[in-house]
């Protein structure tokens, strides 16, 4: 089963994104933020991972940053 990280600072978003991709056999994780999104990367190691590049206190590219350090 593949595994999805979906970390977006709006609910509706992830949860919209979440009922499309259940529809097939996927994982699907939620994060409210970049901090969360970089901890359930490191816990969880999913397969793919949408970002939001416009959080609050920590962006998508500050997450790809960190993840590449």
């Amino acid at each position: 089963m593949t595994k999805i990280l979906i970390a977006d600072d709006k609910p509706e978003v992830v949860e919209l994104v979440r009922a499309i991709l259940e529809d097939e056999p996927h994982q699907v994780l939620g994060a409210c933020s970049g901090e969360v999104a970089l901890k359930r990367i490191r816990e969880e190691k999913p397969d793919l991972v949408l970002l939001d590049v416009e959080m609050p206190t920590m962006s998508g590219f500050e997450v790809l940053k960190k993840l590449k350090e």
